[in-house]
């Protein structure tokens, strides 16, 4: 072989390497409508890489110009979301890279990142200088690129490092198991989970949008107010205005000067007579927009669809638009064999499709769900159970001021960043703490309650507690609109075996029922596990899930003051290494309570469930 053969060999070689790291300009598209305008999707081509342990090579990563030892991906990307592996759970570190242009390389424009979602701790870098961290995932979280570290003509080169390492005070926390392996409520897939946008703002940049509607009487009219946060991003001190439409009509939230890097909230509120209601048999929504103006120019606006419902505690019932209500639905993770949580919106339609055929109403997740399933509950008149992952965190760690702050960040960041939303109906602050609750619990929840209503008063405040006898009643759950209880009574045997006998759930519910008359009570969770056939006193089988649920929802029909029951869950997923979920025969992580399997075939238990939803009058009168 020549001398002259051999460059042109490697020229060869390192031809695929050098296309995925051509640089691309975002695409002016979007995965979900509602949101700021002049989002740009950064799409195509990404790299990435596990971290190599070595501290020097990876800040070197932020300047490399080789691909040695980067793999072409798209974003979003969970990067272990095949690898079941215990050292997948406990989480490592990656790196991201993308190359890109400005859509409009003009002065006039500043640009903002924004990740919908990523797991779990973030840096990032813009062409060497760092623009920015997070922590936490399941919502967005915007960072703004400093002038001096933008290239307008030229190419961009951001670098995002991810660390997926849960701790026990992160939110859900993590822990090991007494053969020292990690545990958790559901896997730690780790990466860019979800999408990220490239947004071009102009001397003032909305911050966060609510549009909130309060109805006296479903044959009231309405009142809906709009609050609206907008930073002064220039360097000078300006005058920003914000005006809006709802339907027909118009909001002046009015103008303020605003001094540089500083926010200010503008509010105003319309009268609406004759509302068209939205509910789930009548999804009726409102165009809304607002436009922002910087010294009496539009520099930016703000799109969304939302709706006029009243979501009430009303005698120990829920109401909507007045009525009471006997919810039935589903909870769900946002996962998929292949994917990870890094779903695409064909799989997040065909998670809604299974839930819709099956009869159910509402979707409850222990996270924020992405946006697209929001849009989509808005338009179908599907409701939803917004938690925020303060999952089965122990009492010893919510003593710890860290933690309560980052919940309470989190419950903030939710409602701020969704509540435009009708089909959002419930705040909720957490599940499955201790059923016991003391005094560092009720702080926690007390505060949290008092957060979210000082935020949004429109919405109740729900919290879901595993569900034992013996918990007995307690005051510290009085901030509450609602309170979930998560039955697994007749599957697994709970402190003391006070679960094993399904026959004593009835007296268990009407139980609580004396503990709380005022509040609202649902069943939050119940279910059973199912990988098989067998006899139907065998836990496990499909046989045994089928009768557990009829049990269980036949209980559910004879107490006519719950305000409804979701079956957990709709689809299987991943869990943890030895997770077994009470099944005698598991098939660890995989949760198999789902009337889904993992690869999306329905259950015979699906049908029986689906008897009992679309045989109970969810929504009387609506």
């Amino acid at each position: 072989m020549t001398k002259k053969l051999v460059p042109l060999l490697l020229l060869a070689l390192l031809a695929p390497a050098a296309t995925a790291a051509a640089q691309d300009t975002p695409s002016e598209r979007v995965l979900y409508r509602d949101g700021h305008t002049n989002r740009y999707l950064m799409d195509g081509d990404w790299l990435f890489r596990l971290d190599p342990g070595n501290r020097g090579l990876s800040e070197r990563f932020m300047s490399q110009t080789s691909t040695d030892g980067w793999s072409q991906t798209a974003v979003p990307n969970a990067w272990n979301a095949t690898d079941q592996t215990p050292e997948s759970m406990k989480g490592t570190i990656g790196w991201y890279r993308k190359d890109f242009r400005l859509p409009s390389s003009s002065r006039r424009y500043d640009w903002i990142l924004r990740f919908e979602s990523v797991n779990y701790r973030t840096r990032a870098w813009l062409n060497g200088r760092p623009i920015g961290t997070n922590r936490g995932a399941y919502l967005p979280f915007e960072l703004r690129i400093p002038a001096r570290a933008l290239r307008r003509g030229g190419t961009n080169r951001l670098v995002v490092r991810v660390d997926n390492v849960r701790r026990s005070f992160d939110l859900p926390p993590a822990g090991l198991s007494r053969t020292a392996i990690p545990t958790g409520g559901w896997w730690n897939y780790g990466g860019i989970l979800r999408e990220v946008y490239l947004r071009k703002v102009e001397r003032a940049a909305i911050e966060t949008v609510q549009v909130l509607p309060e109805l006296p009487c479903r044959t009231c009219a309405a009142t809906v107010t709009a609050r609206v946060t907008v930073r002064n991003i220039s360097n000078r001190t300006q005058s920003i205005g914000v005006s809006g439409r709802f339907g027909g009509q118009r909001f002046r939230l009015g103008s303020q000067r605003v001094q540089p890097g500083r926010s200010v909230r503008l509010t105003d509120s319309i009268r609406v007579g004759g509302p068209r209601l939205w509910s789930p048999r009548r999804p009726s929504l409102y165009s809304t927009s607002f436009n922002v103006t910087a010294g009496g120019r539009s520099v930016g606006g703000y799109r969304a669809r939302s709706g006029i419902r009243s979501f009430k505690r009303i005698n120990g019932r829920l109401t909507l638009n007045g009525l009471p209500v006997n919810i039935q639905g589903v909870g769900m993770h946002e996962d998929e064999r292949s994917a990870g949580f890094a779903l695409d919106n064909e799989m997040r339609d065909a998670l809604i499709k299974d839930a819709r055929d099956l009869g159910a109403t509402m979707l409850r997740a222990h996270y924020p769900l992405h946006p697209y399933f929001h849009e989509r509950a808005d338009e179908l008149g599907m409701l939803i159970w917004s938690e925020i992952p303060m999952y089965a965190m122990k009492t010893d760690k919510i003593k710890n001021v860290v933690v309560r702050k980052v919940a309470a960040n989190e419950l903030r960041d939710n409602v701020l960043a969704n509540g435009t939303h009708p089909s959002i109906v419930i705040w909720s602050v957490g599940n499955e703490l201790s059923s016991k609750p003391g005094p560092v619990q009720g702080d926690y929840l007390r505060r949290a309650a008092d957060i979210a209503r000082s935020l949004d008063p429109t919405r109740a405040i729900g919290y879901a507690v595993a569900g034992y006898p013996t918990a007995g009643c307690h005051t510290e759950y009085a901030p509450l609109d609602i309170i979930g209880i998560n039955d697994y009574f007749g599957w697994y045997p709970g402190p003391g075996g006070q679960l094993a006998d399904r026959t004593y759930l009835s007296d268990y519910l009407d139980s609580v029922r004396a503990c709380y008359p005022n509040h609202a009570i649902m069943v939050t969770e119940t279910g059973a596990e199912a990988n098989r056939n067998g006899p139907v006193e065998e836990k496990g089988t499909f046989q045994f899930q089928q009768d557990y649920i009829n049990y269980h929802y036949d209980v559910y029909a004879t107490k006519p003051w719950l305000s409804g029951s979701l079956y957990w869950a709709l689809k299987e997923f991943r869990v943890r290494p030895e997770w077994e979920g009470g099944n005698p025969r598991p098939q660890p992580p995989i949760h198999q309570k789902g009337v889904v399997a993992f690869d999306g075939t329905r259950k015979p238990a699906y049908t029986d469930l689906q008897r009992h939803f679309t045989g109970t009058n969810q929504y009387p009168g609506q």
